[in-house]
C-alpha cells in the first residue's frame, strides 16, 4: 500500500479500525472476525484486508493511534522544568487518553501478555508504538532539571517506559472508577522515581548504579 493515502482513503481506514475496535469491546478480540469487521464497517472483505493483513494489525493501528493521542495529550507536561512534573504528566496524560478503552484492554491482554505474539508492546511489529511512547519519556528527562550521569541519562528513557509498561498492567485490572487507583499509584510513584533517580549522583551509589546500567546493557545483546 502506497505510504500516502487519500482522504478518503484515510477516512476509510480509520472506519475499519473503529469498527473493529466497537466489536472487540462487544464480542471479544477472538470472536470478532475479520469478515465482521467488514460488515461493521460497511465495506468489503476484500477492502478490509487490502488495508489491514489481519486482527493483529488492526490493533497495531490502534496501539499507535492511540500514542498520537497520548503524545498530544502529554505536551503540555513539556512546558514545565521539574522532571517529577513532566514525568507525572506524561503518566497520568495516557490514563486519561486510555480511559474509553479500558474494559477493550483486559479482553486483548491476555495476546498482548504473550511475548511471541505480534501484539506484545515487546514485538516487533509493536516497535513505532513503543518507541513513540519511549520518546515522551525521553523527552521528560532532556530539558528538564533533572542532573544524573550520561550513562544513565542515556538509559533512562527506556526504564522510564519499562516502569510505564507495568503501570499499564495495573491499569489493565484496575476497576476503580475513572481507574482512581492507578492515578493514585501514580502521584505516590512519581515522587519516589524523582528521588530515587537524583540520588544517583551520590558517589555511594554511582557503583551500583554503573552495574545496574552494565546489566542492562548486557541483557540487550
Amino acid at each position: 500500500m502506497a505510504d500516502k493515502l487519500t482522504a478518503k482513503a484515510e477516512q476509510t481506514r480509520a472506519g475499519i479500525v473503529d469498527a473493529a475496535l466497537r466489536l472487540f469491546r462487544s464480542e471479544g478480540y477472538d470472536a470478532a472476525t475479520m469478515r465482521a469487521i467488514a460488515d461493521e464497517a460497511g465495506v468489503s472483505l476484500g477492502s478490509t484486508y487490502y488495508y489491514f493483513s489481519g486482527k493483529e494489525e488492526l490493533i497495531q493501528a490502534f496501539y499507535d493511534q492511540l500514542q498520537v493521542d497520548h503524545g498530544a495529550a502529554a505536551e503540555t507536561a513539556f512546558d514545565r522544568a521539574a522532571f517529577a512534573d513532566r514525568l507525572r504528566g506524561v503518566m497520568e496524560s495516557f490514563v486519561d487518553v486510555a480511559e474509553p478503552f479500558h474494559d477493550f484492554g483486559g479482553q486483548f491482554f491476555r495476546n498482548a501478555a504473550d511475548p511471541r505474539s505480534p501484539l506484545s508492546p515487546f514485538s516487533a511489529e509493536s516497535a513505532p508504538a513503543r518507541e513513540a511512547s519511549t520518546a515522551l519519556f525521553r523527552r521528560a528527562v532532556e530539558g528538564s532539571d533533572l542532573k544524573v550521569a550520561p550513562a544513565l541519562s542515556q538509559e533512562l528513557p527506556e526504564l522510564l517506559w519499562l516502569l510505564h509498561m507495568g503501570v499499564v498492567l495495573f491499569w489493565v485490572h484496575d476497576d476503580s472508577e475513572g481507574q482512581r487507583r492507578t492515578r493514585t499509584l501514580i502521584a505516590g510513584l512519581v515522587p519516589l522515581v524523582d528521588r530515587s533517580v537524583r540520588l544517583t549522583r551520590l558517589p555511594l551509589v554511582r557503583g551500583l548504579v554503573d552495574d545496574g546500567i552494565g546489566l542492562v546493557r548486557s541483557l540487550r545483546g
